[in-house]
């Protein structure tokens, strides 16, 4: 059975062209018009990928992925656009996008984009990582402190994972941008800080108090199981 894609693009001519484009890579494709029956379609079937235009009529492209990031944190979302400003890419990230393609792109690029999004929503080998009085369940994408749940985003979720994957070891900025957003990120350390500021702040984990995620000045960052 392919691994079925969804794409939810308003414009007929490149609905038609996504799902051309998407088939002759042998994906399954559904393609929605509105962001409203693509949702109503997940109550029977959730797909491998979403494929998002951000502006749709009625329900726009980022409150649909605020409502999937609701209710599935796991699978994931490439959002479309014609506006290619830093603003426009941060609203369609902190909304739970893991990525961001701007009109008009290639087919290749399409293609790599949507590649390295199921290579990293594929199932992972460890059910789960534990340091100290900190839960990562890979499973159900959970992290936990103490008991506790901490409602953390898409992306703030493979930071810490791929940080707790590395214990000790100092990751530099341009690796964890690269392997989280992907090439087009590459260099914009802003992105990454301001996800690690949000990431301390949700584990009370702020830059004097660093119990999880230390700070190596002119580096990156490093991941502790316990208070340092």
């Amino acid at each position: 059975m392919p691994t079925l894609i969804y794409v939810i693009e308003d414009d007929e001519n490149i609905r038609v062209m996504l799902q051309m484009a998407l088939a002759s890579f042998s994906y399954g494709v559904l393609a929605f018009g509105n962001a409203e029956d693509a949702l109503a379609e997940c109550e029977k079937t959730m797909p491998s990928l979403f494929i998002f235009d951000i502006m749709l009529p009625g329900m726009d492209g980022v409150s649909a992925v605020r409502l999937l990031r609701a209710k599935d944190k796991s699978v994931p979302v490439l959002m479309l656009t014609a506006k290619d400003t830093e603003v426009d890419k941060v609203v369609g990230l902190d909304a739970g996008a893991d990525d961001y393609l701007a009109k008009p792109f290639g087919v290749m690029e399409l293609a790599a984009r949507v590649r390295a999004l199921l290579r990293r929503g594929a199932p992972q080998d460890e059910p789960m990582i534990t340091q100290g009085d900190l839960t990562i369940n890979i499973a159900s994408r959970e992290v936990r402190i103490g008991g506790g749940l901490i409602e953390l985003t898409y992306k703030e979720f493979e930071l810490l994972l791929l940080l707790a994957k590395n214990i000790g070891r100092v990751m530099p900025r341009d690796e964890l941008l690269n392997a989280i957003w992907g090439y087009d990120y590459f260099g914009e350390t802003r992105t990454l800080d301001a996800h690690i500021k949000s990431l301390r702040r949700k584990l009370s984990d702020d830059a004097e108090n660093q119990t999880y995620i230390k700070t190596v000045r002119n580096v990156g960052y490093r991941f502790y199981g316990g208070k340092v």
